[in-house]
């Protein structure tokens, strides 16, 4: 078969490819009302949230936070905040004794940090 005959052939395919895609078969009616009517069979039935009836002082507030989602976080910052406040880093000052109104808050020196491993010393 020659280059110029599979060139027709295939044109003419196509051509009736692209008539046939313009034109989709007919759907009988009946045949349509019943994958509809099985189609609508099969969605799921609009589900309601069951009332709540919680209508305590911490039920409300558990829910104005968000959920046990909103306590943890609270719980979790509260626990940070007690341990920064009970045991802080040394690059904060004392928050108690700056709330006192010492003259001072003492702060720790990094140089002492320093020459008590012996870092400061060359050599060996």
């Amino acid at each position: 078969m020659k280059k110029q005959d599979k060139d027709a052939e295939s044109a003419t395919v196509e051509a009736m490819l692209d008539a046939a895609r313009k034109t989709p078969p007919p759907v009988p009616e009946r045949l349509m009302a019943r994958v509809l009517a099985d189609a609508e069979a099969l969605q799921p039935a609009a589900v309601t949230a069951p009332a709540r009836n919680r209508s305590g002082f911490f039920a409300r507030m558990g829910e104005f936070i968000g959920g046990w989602q909103g306590m943890g976080g609270l719980v979790a910052a509260t626990c940070a905040g007690i341990w920064i406040g009970w045991n802080p880093p040394a690059a904060l000052p004392d928050a108690g004794a700056l709330i006192l109104g010492y003259d001072t808050a003492e702060v720790m020196s990094t140089t002492a940090e320093l020459t008590s491993f012996g870092w400061d010393v060359d050599g060996g």
